[in-house]
């Protein structure tokens, strides 16, 4: 009997989100969770499967972001995807780590507002990422390993 793919979906709520949820057809027939960053998204992501909220971090708040990353560590290591997807940012970039540490698969796609440069946390994923995704073709003279497909918005 061969295993369901697990699918691990983390973006910050917001913009992020949105983009995230614009790809909804490709992880679909999956086993998917959701780890997001705001409470107010919860309702709306529980109809489309497992949802955590592990809170808002970013680099100026090291608190926070230990704490997030706590709340991320026992999801991935607890749930064991097979497969990362993350629009961003700060929580999507923890998920990502974690989960290739698991043997998951990672997937990225920057976010549409980086037009000129990747996103803080795209230029970190991006070193292990299996698939990094930009928005703006232009990105892809600039960084090795980057494609471009299209956009999402």
């Amino acid at each position: 009997m061969q295993k369901r793919m697990k699918v691990c979906l983390a973006a910050s709520g917001g913009g992020h989100l949105s983009q995230m949820l614009k790809l909804i057809d490709s992880w679909q027939g999956y086993e998917t969770f959701y780890i997001t960053t705001a409470e107010i998204v919860k309702e709306q992501l529980q109809k489309l499967g497992k949802v955590y909220v592990v809170g808002e971090c970013n680099r100026q708040s090291l608190l926070r972001t230990v704490k997030v990353l706590l709340c991320c560590m026992k999801i991935i290591f607890t749930e064991r995807p097979d497969v990362v997807i993350s629009t961003g940012a700060a929580a999507g970039c923890i998920s990502c780590f974690l989960g290739k540490l698991t043997g998951a698969k990672v997937i990225w796609v920057d976010s549409i507002t980086n037009i000129e440069r990747l996103s803080v946390s795209g230029r970190m994923v991006r070193f292990i990422a299996d698939l990094f995704f930009v928005q703006w073709p232009e990105l892809t003279a600039k960084y090795r390993g980057v494609q471009f497909a299209g956009t999402v918005i």
